[in-house]
């Protein structure tokens, strides 16, 4: 029987320092980042039935005809927010779109605010004919934002960081939640097509609820691709490629993908929530020598352009 991701509960970080759940919680989640890139956390406070409302109001968004959805596109912002189509991204090592159409929703920040200002963070994008998308998704990103900075809080405990190391890294970031939906194609899928190619996600962490249909899978240190299998209700947390070059490759950027299904599943919907450094700042890594520093705008717009976003 193949090993899986390790599964992980967050009330045990909210004990004490010195009660030994909370020491478990830190060397279980470090040490599954730097074996698999991946772990499931469980008990994150991000309410259930939030998700739930958040996978119908998507389920109603993107049944929207395609040019109401096109309104809402935003290249000039390199699609870091409003509606990114069918056929666009790619990973950023194949031609081949992947089967997707997605959503952007980002931080907003007051209008005098520098970054708001350079278009840096941009201003949001939500669709005027659903009426509770702007309040459903705003309501997740706080949740999942909350629950992503205790996480980053327990890597930086592992790493031996100060409290405020991650937290002061992403204050005002451009972090996003993507909204996707993987449609049904039943047997229309283009040669060498899949939901998502296999890639590394460009961020510092994404946070994954449960999706509505399986279809994760992760490449091993092995060189085995394994089916992520969870327990309900947990987010699947994975380090992405800026993580790897501020640990000097400790906490790995792993490859990722989600395969097509054996027969029509009648769609795929997921939310992951990635979490981005303020444009600013520096990604050094921790060890000298590994690799040369980059700003974290420089890094992003690098690899947006690698996917055929920007």
């Amino acid at each position: 029987m193949k090993e899986n991701i390790p599964v992980v509960d967050f009330r045990d970080f909210q004990t004490p320092k010195d009660d030994p759940r909370y020491q478990t919680f830190v060397e279980v989640l470090g040490k599954g980042l730097e074996k698999f890139g991946f772990v499931a956390v469980s008990h994150s406070g991000v309410d259930p039935e939030l998700i739930e409302q958040c996978y119908r109001v998507a389920a109603e968004t993107f049944a929207l005809d395609d040019t109401t959805k096109r309104q809402y596109e935003r290249p000039v912002a390199g699609r870091q927010r409003g509606y990114t189509p069918f056929g666009v991204e790619h990973a950023k090592d194949t031609q081949v779109p992947d089967l997707k159409e997605f959503w952007h929703v980002g931080r907003e920040l007051a209008d005098d605010h520098p970054l708001h200002q350079s278009g840096e963070v941009p201003p949001h994008a939500y669709p005027a004919e659903v009426a509770e998308f702007e309040r459903a998704f705003k309501a997740l990103f706080a949740a999942q934002e909350a629950f992503g900075l205790g996480l980053l809080d327990a890597v930086g405990e592992y790493l031996g960081k100060p409290p405020s190391f991650f937290r002061d890294l992403v204050r005002d970031g451009n972090t996003v939640l993507r909204i996707i939906n993987y449609p049904d194609m039943g047997t229309t899928v283009p040669a060498g097509a899949v939901r998502a190619a296999a890639h590394e996600d460009i961020n510092l962490m994404t946070i994954l609820p449960s999706s509505t249909r399986p279809g994760l899978e992760l490449l091993t240190r092995d060189g085995e691709w394994l089916a992520v299998e969870t327990p309900p209700d947990v987010m699947v947390c994975d380090t992405g490629d800026m993580m790897q070059l501020l640990t000097a490759g400790r906490l790995p950027a792993t490859t990722h993908r989600v395969v097509n299904p054996d027969d029509s599943d009648g769609g795929r919907l997921s939310m992951p929530f990635f979490i981005h450094p303020h444009p600013d700042a520096l990604l050094d890594p921790l060890s000298p020598g590994y690799a040369e520093p980059m700003v974290t705008r420089d890094f992003l717009t690098e690899r947006l352009r690698a996917t055929g976003v920007a």
